[in-house]
C-alpha cells in the first residue's frame, strides 16, 4: 500500500478513535475543568487528524497550521453568540462549535495541536527510515 493510502488510513483510524473519546468524556465525564480540558484537547486532535486524513501529502507543519487556525476560528467565533444560539436549537452543534469563549480552549489547542505536530513529525521520520541498517555487501 502506498505511504499517502497507509497515512489516511492511520489518520481516518485514530480519528475515529479520537472522536469515540471525546464523546464518551463528553457523555460520562464529570463536568470539570479536567474533562473541558480534556474535550479540547481531543477536539485539536480531531481536527488535526481530519486535515491528515483529507491531506496525506501534506507537512505535519502545514496540518498544524491548518488545525490550529480551525481551532482559533471556532473559538472566537463562540465571542458573537452564534454557537450558542445554534446549540440551543440543535445541540450536537455543541459539540463541533462550542459554547462559550474561553482563552484557557486557545492554549489547549495549541499545546495538543503541537503535540500532534510533533508526534507525526516523529512517526513520518521512521517510516522513512529503513528498518535495518546492515553495511551494504561487498
Amino acid at each position: 500500500m502506498p505511504r499517502p493510502a497507509r497515512r489516511r488510513l492511520l489518520a481516518a483510524g485514530l480519528l475515529a478513535a479520537t472522536i469515540a473519546a471525546g464523546l464518551a468524556v463528553h457523555r460520562w465525564a464529570p463536568d470539570t475543568a479536567a474533562s473541558d480540558i480534556a474535550g479540547d484537547a481531543l477536539y485539536a486532535l480531531a481536527a488535526y487528524l481530519g486535515l491528515a486524513m483529507l491531506l496525506p501529502h501534506a507537512r505535519p507543519w502545514a496540518l498544524g497550521l491548518a488545525a490550529a487556525a480551525w481551532c482559533t476560528a471556532v473559538e472566537l467565533l463562540q465571542l458573537t453568540g452564534l454557537p450558542e444560539r445554534l446549540g440551543t436549537d440543535f445541540p450536537p452543534a455543541m459539540l463541533l462549535l462550542g459554547t462559550v469563549f474561553d482563552v484557557r480552549d486557545l492554549l489547549v489547542y495549541l499545546l495538543m495541536v503541537a503535540l500532534a505536530v510533533a508526534v507525526d513529525t516523529a512517526l513520518s521520520a521512521a517510516a522513512g527510515r529503513p528498518l535495518s541498517r546492515r553495511a551494504p555487501a561487498r
